[in-house]
């Protein structure tokens, strides 16, 4: 989640950001920007953030499986969005943690998913 995302496109408690696992970084970030056209910025050796015109997303360093895929939402307020997710039922998988850009946790859904919400 980039300190360059516009205001504008952030929706409260929306889809805002896709993060993939990747076992070779530069080779994902030439495919995507060869088929797609997106553009990277690296934070560190092991992630990369991409941005799109509704949606944002990053790579990083891991082993791919099918449903690794970890589907970010935004919040206009990351704590009461974490009590709505514990009241519905959703079990909290990490608890909110800083990174650059923001704070963020990660829960469980009913069926087992993992989700992140994130905020700046």
């Amino acid at each position: 989640m980039s300190n360059t995302v516009s205001q504008q496109k952030l929706k409260h408690q929306q889809v805002q950001y896709l993060e993939f696992l990747s076992r070779d970084l530069e080779a994902a970030k030439t495919f995507y920007s060869r088929a797609f056209g997106w553009s990277f910025t690296d934070y560190g050796p092991h992630y990369t953030a991409f941005e799109g015109d509704f949606v944002d997303g990053g790579f990083t360093s891991g082993t791919p499986e099918k449903g690794s895929i970890l589907v970010i939402l935004y919040s206009e307020d990351l704590t009461q969005t974490l009590d709505h997710v514990i009241a519905a039922g959703g079990i909290i998988s990490k608890e909110i943690f800083e990174f650059p850009g923001g704070r963020r946790f990660h829960f469980l859904d009913p069926d087992g998913y993992e989700l992140a919400v994130w905020s700046l």
